[in-house]
C-alpha cells in the first residue's frame, strides 16, 4: 500500500512540475488546440481603412489538434449559387466568384509566443500557389479569441482574421 501511495504522490508531483513549467514541449501549441469559429475576415487597406474582406457575415472554421495539424476554411456567406446547379457547368463569372469567395488550407501550425507569430506549414490550399509554402503571421491570443494578420498582398492590403474558440461539448 505504501508503494501505491508513493507512486501516486510521484505521479502527482511530476504532473505538477510539468503543469508549472511554461517551457514544457508543446505547451504553447496546446493553447491553440481546439475548434475556432470565424468572427471576422477583414482587410486593412494601405490608407488605414478597414473593411470586410469576405462580405458582411463571413463563415469559417479553424480546427487545430494537439500535434499542430490544422484545417482552415473561410467563405463569403453571400456566395452566388451556380445557375445550372452543376459545379462542372458554371459560367466564368460563377467560377471566379466561387474561388475569390473561399480561402482554405490544411497542414501544420506552430507558435512562437516570444515574437507572437504563428507559422502555417501549408500542405494544400484552395489557391494552389500556397501548396507547400510556409507562412508566418503576427498573432494575438486573448482567452478564447485569436487574431492574426496575413502577409500584405501585392497591393499592400493586409488581411486580418479573428477567431473565437468554441467550448468543448
Amino acid at each position: 500500500m505504501k508503494s501505491l501511495w508513493a507512486l501516486i504522490a510521484g505521479t502527482l508531483a511530476c504532473h505538477a512540475a510539468i503543469a508549472g513549467n511554461a517551457q514544457a514541449p508543446g505547451h504553447e501549441l496546446v493553447s491553440l488546440a481546439g475548434t475556432w469559429t470565424l468572427q471576422a475576415a477583414d482587410v486593412i487597406h494601405t490608407d488605414g481603412r478597414k473593411e470586410p474582406d469576405y462580405g458582411a457575415a463571413p463563415k469559417g472554421l479553424l480546427m487545430i489538434d494537439a500535434q499542430g495539424r490544422y484545417s482552415l476554411q473561410i467563405f463569403r456567406a453571400d456566395r452566388q449559387r451556380f445557375a445550372s446547379s452543376d459545379r462542372a457547368k458554371g459560367t466564368p463569372e460563377e467560377y471566379a466568384a466561387a474561388v475569390l469567395g473561399t480561402s482554405t488550407h490544411i497542414g501544420t501550425v506552430s507558435i512562437n509566443p516570444t515574437d507572437h507569430t504563428l507559422t502555417f506549414h501549408i500542405d494544400a490550399a484552395s489557391f494552389p500557389n500556397q501548396d507547400g509554402t510556409v507562412q508566418k503571421r503576427a498573432y494575438e491570443l486573448m482567452g478564447d479569441m485569436l487574431s492574426y494578420k496575413v502577409a500584405p498582398r501585392p497591393n499592400g492590403d493586409v488581411p486580418v482574421s479573428v477567431w473565437r474558440r468554441l467550448p468543448v461539448q
